[in-house]
């Protein structure tokens, strides 16, 4: 069996990884959201895309007056 993230050949104490630090970017991917099921819930497809408009809105700054 070979390890997930780099290819390498997996150790017993480690399956299904090679290493600690293989075994630790795994983990990473999962807390910053690269392991995500995409939805098809339309509450979460809403609350997406309010994220993203008021994410776009804190990349433009504060509207200026006219």
């Amino acid at each position: 069996m070979s390890c997930p993230i780099c290819g390498n050949a997996t150790t017993p104490e480690m399956r299904p990884f090679c290493s600690k630090r293989c075994a630790d970017r795994d983990l990473a991917r999962w807390f910053n959201g690269s392991y995500a099921v995409p939805s098809t819930d339309p509450e979460d497809i809403e609350e997406l895309d309010e994220a993203l408009e008021e994410a776009a809105r804190d990349q433009r700054g504060p509207e200026k007056p006219h």
